[in-house]
């Protein structure tokens, strides 16, 4: 399984010969130097919540490219009213797609359309394929519901928020990886904007502190599981 970083919250996730993108949001975002998006590979686009900054590219890149977008019933439905396919699912749902099983959990955040239209409740996401699992969390805050998790998978990677003010902060990422059982965690949606802006080396040291592993890639770096 190899994962690239996008910048913000979007990924590129390839699971043998499968291209999985998470909450495109590259066109928008002036971090994401020397992204194209018309190069990009997706023949699934995962979608956590409906907020611009996680929708912006979706429709552009599933027309180019035919990838069947994943998400709640009220996204796929909004996507699906302008002639792009979906798989609808929602909180605890989990299906066999042909990269492995994905499961849909629950998120504490807000999900609405730049338009302002209903979003529907956001989500995070669990890809169990290639042998390795993996956790993406979404935008979202701390909450118990997290302790869940490792009753039903152990955890290879999780991807946590960790930008704080509109999603949980350092501190709250590492109760979070407490409460998942997970100590391999990889960091997104931070330094973006003002409001997300974190001190790389005193994150970094945090986790450390925790005996836990935080990794913050560079926008267009991967890294393989």
């Amino acid at each position: 399984m190899k994962i690239t970083f996008y910048g913000h919250a979007s990924l590129g996730i390839q699971i043998k010969d499968i291209y999985i993108l998470v909450d495109p949001f590259i066109t928008g975002n002036e971090k994401a130097v020397g992204i194209d998006i018309e190069t990009l590979k997706a023949d699934y686009i995962l979608v956590t919540h409906a907020h611009q900054d996680h929708i912006l590219d979706v429709e552009a890149i599933a027309k180019r490219t035919g990838a069947i977008i994943v998400s709640n019933f009220e996204i796929i439905t909004y996507y699906q009213n302008k002639g792009l396919e979906g798989h609808p699912m929602n909180h605890g749902g989990s299906w066999d797609f042909e990269f492995g099983n994905l499961k849909y959990v629950n998120a504490i955040h807000t999900s609405s359309f730049p338009d302002g239209s209903y979003g529907g409740q956001p989500g995070g996401f669990i890809i169990e394929g290639e042998h390795k699992t993996i956790y993406i969390a979404g935008d979202t805050a701390l909450t118990m519901d997290m302790k869940l998790i490792p009753m039903q998978t152990k955890l290879d990677l999780a991807i946590l928020p960790i930008g704080d003010n509109f999603t949980m902060g350092i501190e709250d990422a590492i109760l979070a990886s407490d409460f998942i059982e997970c100590d391999k965690i990889l960091g997104y949606h931070y330094d973006t904007f003002g409001y997300i802006e974190i001190d790389h080396e005193e994150a970094k040291r945090k986790f450390f502190d925790k005996n836990k592993d935080l990794m913050l890639l560079a926008v267009g770096e991967s890294m393989e599981l």
